[in-house]
């Protein structure tokens, strides 16, 4: 029997983290339409004309919402991104995140 409640419990949480992860995936065509005021800064397809502004196209996807992310919570101090997030959701993170992720950044030629 208690074998039993144990595979029903991780089926269960196996399922849950499935949903969230799920829940949670960014759409890059809702980010291309919330993305218009980065383009301001950041280029309209995250590719930056100015050294003083980072390239956010081809960034990592998670390592992009983890940024806003943090902008938002205060942990990365800067005023103007901390003001272009304030009103942002996770949801929107997560569509600008896949957006930027989604563009050809730099690459070195071989």
């Amino acid at each position: 029997m208690r074998t039993i409640n144990t595979a029903a419990c991780c089926l269960l949480v196996t399922v849950a983290l499935a949903s969230a992860s799920a829940a949670a995936a960014g759409n890059a065509g809702q980010g291309k339409e919330k993305s218009k005021t980065c383009a301001a800064c950041h280029g309209a397809d995250g590719n930056s004309a100015s050294p003083d502004f980072p390239r956010l196209a081809g960034q990592h996807e998670d390592y992009l919402y983890h940024a806003l992310n943090e902008y938002k919570a205060g942990k990365r101090k800067n005023p103007i991104m901390g003001g272009q997030v304030a009103n942002l959701t996770k949801q929107d993170f997560s569509d600008l995140a896949a957006y930027f992720a989604s563009q050809t950044g730099l690459y070195d030629k071989r």
